[in-house]
């Protein structure tokens, strides 16, 4: 089994295809999820260039530190850029779904040079008013709440939420990576200039303004909706997900 450490983790890692071909597609999971979500994707876009997926650190395969320092929206980044250097990949196409969007676009904030292009899929940029802000970080603090009192019990059934062995991690992440600080994120989108494909579920109505405002400020994005499904979209409608995102990465 494939893993890096850094920070106090075991991160797990697989990677399809040969990275050395072309810039590899860095699939990043959404919170709770796993890199097992896009089983149902590395299939069809590894065929010309390399697919690479990872569990985040607290998530499935990879550990879940005790020590809270251990998480944050700079440790996953950082998860990132080691994965990437291991590797020997100086670009990649950074494809993140729901958290792990959020990731893509703070990793391509702090490491721009290291990225080709951007695949946002139900997915936001944060916020930049306060109150909005602490609402999502009171819904935040519920999650880890939740996890810590009822442990795996606590996660959705949802078809992305993948296999754990402990909910610590999770609540972890939940209350130090998805929680909201600050607003260089969303203030750093206008100034993207890189091939963006921003997708969304018709149904995931929690992204849909999101995705529009992605759209709208990343100079040059294009916008994808896909019909009948909501905020698992590359697995609901794998077939359409496949077929744009091999699409995009082709025009580019």
């Amino acid at each position: 089994m494939p893993v890096i450490e850094r920070g106090g983790a075991r991160i797990h890692y697989e990677v399809h295809g040969d990275p050395t071909h072309r810039p590899p597609l860095l699939l990043s999971h959404g919170f709770s999820a796993s890199g097992r979500m896009w089983d149902r994707n590395v299939g069809a876009l590894s065929g010309d260039r390399a697919v690479l997926t990872w569990d985040m650190r607290g998530h499935a395969r990879s550990g879940s530190p005790n020590d809270p320092c251990a998480y944050g929206v700079e440790q996953s980044v950082e998860d990132m850029r080691l994965l990437l250097d291991v590797l020997d990949v100086p670009r990649a196409v950074l494809g993140g779904m729901s958290l792990g969007g959020y990731l893509s676009l703070a990793f391509q904030m702090r490491h721009a040079e290291r990225v080709a292009a951007l695949i946002l899929i139900d997915t936001g940029p944060g916020f930049r008013s306060e109150e909005p802000r602490e609402q999502w970080n009171a819904l935040t603090e519920r999650r880890a709440a939740a996890l810590e009192r009822d442990g795996l019990a606590a996660l959705p059934a949802s078809p992305e939420v993948g296999e754990h062995r402990s909910a610590i991690g999770l609540g972890h992440t939940a209350r130090f990576v998805m929680t909201q600080r600050d607003g260089q994120v969303i203030d750093s989108l206008e100034g993207i200039a890189i091939p963006t494909l921003v997708i969304v579920g018709a149904l995931d109505t929690n992204f849909l303004s999101a995705a529009d405002y992605m759209a709208a400020k990343i100079p040059g994005a294009r916008k994808l909706v896909l019909e009948g499904v909501g905020h698992a979209a590359n697995i609901e409608a794998a077939e359409a997900f496949n077929a744009a995102v091999h699409e995009f990465l082709e025009e580019i």
